[in-house]
């Protein structure tokens, strides 16, 4: 505890809290930090108490609010502390924690088009309710100038609502049009102006009929088909982005003054960058000081680390695993080999953009054949009744009862459903037409580090140690951060292992850990290091003094929750599964063995992991690539639908269609099952829309059609498509 000084007594309590105020005012308080994490598994109020319980117990931390919705604590911090420092908490009271750039989770924090679109939605709906109260009034028989009132009191409402709430619609269209194209737009925007202009005429010559309660009704249905569409993908977009916050571009340059953190976009070739043990690299370079190993398996597949010491070339994007090395910059930014994967996902995406949605599909043979009708419906009225007011009208009537009002909420209604459906069971759809083109998939491909295997290694021959070598091993492995001396200590005191008592122990960078026990020396470690004889297995070998041959450690690929499952679920639905990996023949064989997989491919490159999809897809195939590392990205890309854990590079993310938000693999096969109901609930829409469509057209090219007509149908064809849709959940 320590004492402070006090201002003497004073009758004035403003004149005692000065000097107060002054000392304050006289050192600049040090700002707290703001830290976010993301907790994907917590689940209840339970989890939320426990998050902040640990938390508020951690030195140094003021305060702590877990959001639940967004899975998300808050905390506030004193100013030297990092979320490296908190994660542990987190872990340690038993929830999975990663840090999120809290400046980029700001950036998208609002969604203006969604308010827009809500906004107009919403002037649509009021205008709507209060033109169908009047036109109840004349449906109910108002006549003569009654009649013309309410017409011309539902103009007021509805040409300024329809002038606010269509332009989206107006937009879209004319945009088509100036490029020589039809969308789905063309005829809605024909439709609400033609059926404005005839209400118009038909009410200044005090006609019985006018459309504007058509023209608000179908402008109201349709923005409500495009706001679940744009609710869909911004769920989508949000979550994205999350997890791209999840990797947070910062590097350490050694400059004049020292080391200093400074965003990647600002180093420069040249730069000597610090890489500390557990970083990833954040430019390519060369190793101008420091030994360790390299963590390649985001990159090439491999899941053995290599040694690293100076003289060895790095790329951006391995991880330094043991040692702190220090990097001269030969390329940056987007120099770096990283970069170079752009062409080929450039390339890749071109053939993907080649696919047509089934609305798109839709609309290029329905629009043109509701305008043909509609001007056959004028011509021929023209030719039989001479009256081009009547003509007029039954052109609007057909175009009105025609508009696709159906088919606009048939596509993302359904999606809406499907997507919620898959979201509460972890996967989240990021592209329109992903559940489309996953519905055709009949051949899935699954690259294997991070995507099958969880990319960390399993400890295999335990029992083949005594119990001195095991306590021997525990007290080397737990002096080290690496994969395998981590996997170690994870197995040995899942055995009930405990420790030696060891002297001098110290980490070697890229080799292993040594010390001291019983007077012997005593190493852990590369079997160059410590005399073992290398095998083509992921192995540690220990040494004990001079007690015989260095033993090894054997270790595997620990699979990922689901991994077998999934593989089984699939090939039993009849698709056909093949792995591709970078990794070693002998670390892919092992595994395709295991899992049995009948067609694999070891030691691939990115550009061989592309062309064997491109030759998939010459045969005919639709191709699911499901993978994580950045030797993936083109493949995730050129395939025809693709799949990406959360746990994912950002670029292999933001290349895929669909993000896989927990651990386990097994909600792909239900994915294929949900998007193949999806689109079979999309086709039943158009069903139900061409339906719609036969039956109402004779009766408005006949000349039947009256505006209650028009407006129920239009309402009953809409209702019916958004319950069909809420069927997949």
């Amino acid at each position: 505890m320590t004492a402070t000084l006090r201002p003497p007594a004073s009758a004035c309590p403003a004149c005692s809290a000065a000097p107060a105020a002054q000392a304050l005012a006289a050192r600049p308080a040090p700002e707290e930090a703001h830290i976010v994490l993301s907790l994907p598994t917590i689940h209840c109020a339970a989890c939320m108490a426990a998050v902040e319980r640990a938390l508020h117990a951690a030195p140094g931390v003021t305060a702590a609010r877990v959001n639940l919705t967004q899975k998300r604590v808050n905390i506030e911090a004193a100013p030297d502390m990092a979320a490296a420092d908190l994660i542990p908490v987190v872990e340690a009271a038993g929830y999975e924690a990663h840090e999120l750039d809290a400046s980029a989770i700001a950036a998208t924090a609002t969604d203006r088009a969604g308010r827009d679109l809500l906004m107009r939605l919403a002037v649509a709906g009021f205008a709507s309710m209060n033109v169908m109260l009047l036109s109840i009034a004349v449906w109910s028989g108002a006549e003569g100038q009654t009649r013309d009132l309410f017409h011309w009191i539902s103009a007021l409402i509805v040409l300024p609502a329809v002038a606010f709430s269509a332009q989206p619609f107006f937009r879209n269209a004319w945009t088509a049009l100036k490029a020589r194209t039809l969308n789905m737009d063309v005829p809605i925007s024909l439709a609400i102006l033609l059926a404005l202009v005839t209400s118009l005429w038909e009410t200044s010559l005090s006609g019985e009929h006018a459309y504007f309660d058509a023209a608000i009704a179908l402008t109201f249905f349709l923005l409500t088909g495009r706001y679940l569409d744009h609710r869909t993908r911004a769920v989508a977009r949000s979550a994205a982005e999350e997890l791209a916050a999840l990797e947070v571009p910062r590097a350490w340059r050694i400059g004049a003054e020292g080391e200093e953190q400074v965003p990647v976009a600002e180093l420069r070739v040249g730069d000597l960058v610090r890489v500390r043990p557990g970083g990833r690299m954040p430019v390519d370079g060369e190793i101008t000081e420091g030994t360790s190993e390299l963590d390649r398996s985001l990159l090439t597949g491999e899941t053995l680390p290599v040694y690293a010491a100076p003289g060895r070339p790095v790329s951006a994007g391995e991880v330094n695993l043991t040692g702190p090395l220090t990097i001269r910059a030969s390329a940056v930014g987007r120099d770096t080999s990283l970069a170079r994967m752009a062409d080929l996902v450039a390339i890749a995406e071109s053939g993907r953009s080649r696919y047509t949605s089934l609305a798109d599909r839709a609309a290029k043979l329905y629009a043109p054949g509701v305008h043909i009708l509609s001007a056959l419906a004028f011509l021929g009225w023209l030719a039989w009744s001479g009256d081009l007011r009547v003509a007029l009208n039954i052109a609007a009537a057909v175009l009105i009862i025609t508009c696709p009002c159906a088919l606009g909420l048939a596509v993302p209604a359904v999606t809406t459903a499907a997507s919620g459906r898959l979201f509460k069971r972890g996967l989240l759809i990021k592209d329109a037409t992903a559940l489309e083109r996953l519905a055709q998939i009949d051949t899935v491909v699954f690259d294997k580090t991070g995507t099958l295997t969880a990319g960390t290694p399993e400890l295999t021959n335990l029992d083949d140690f005594t119990r001195r070598d095991l306590q021997i091993a525990l007290a080397l492995a737990q002096g080290s951060s690496h994969p395998l001396s981590q996997a170690l200590t994870s197995a040995a005191q899942a055995a009930g292992i405990t420790p030696a008592d060891l002297e001098d122990l110290e980490e070697v960078p890229g080799h292993g850990t040594q010390a001291t026990w019983q007077g012997r020396q005593v190493r852990l470690g590369r079997a160059t290091w410590t005399g073992g004889q290398a095998t083509e297995s992921t192995a540690a070998w220990l040494r004990v003094g001079t007690d015989g041959p260095a033993q090894a450690f054997l270790f595997t690929d620990r699979l990922r929750e689901g991994a077998a499952e999934t593989v089984a679920a699939l090939k039993s639905a009849g698709h056909r599964v093949i792995l591709l990996s970078g990794d070693t023949t002998a670390a892919v064989e092992t595994l395709a063995r295991r899992l049995d997989i009948p067609h694999w491919m070891a030691e691939a490159l990115p550009q061989d992991k592309v062309a064997r999809i491109e030759a998939l897809t010459a045969e005919g195939r639709h191709v699911l690539m499901v993978g994580d590392g950045l030797n993936d990205t083109a493949a995730l890309t050129a395939a025809h639908a693709s799949i990406s854990p959360a746990s994912a590079l950002d670029a292999a993310r933001v290349a895929s269609d669909i993000v896989l938000l927990g651990r386990s693999l097994a909600p792909i096969p239900q994915a294929l099952t949900t998007a193949t109901k999806a689109t079979r609930r999309i086709r039943e829409n158009f069903t139900i829309a061409t339906w719609y469509n036969v039956i109402a057209v004779p009766l408005a090219v006949a000349g039947l059609c009256s505006p209650l007509i028009a407006a129920l149908a239009m309402s009953a064809s809409s209702i019916t498509v958004s319950l069909n849709a809420l069927r997949l959940r």
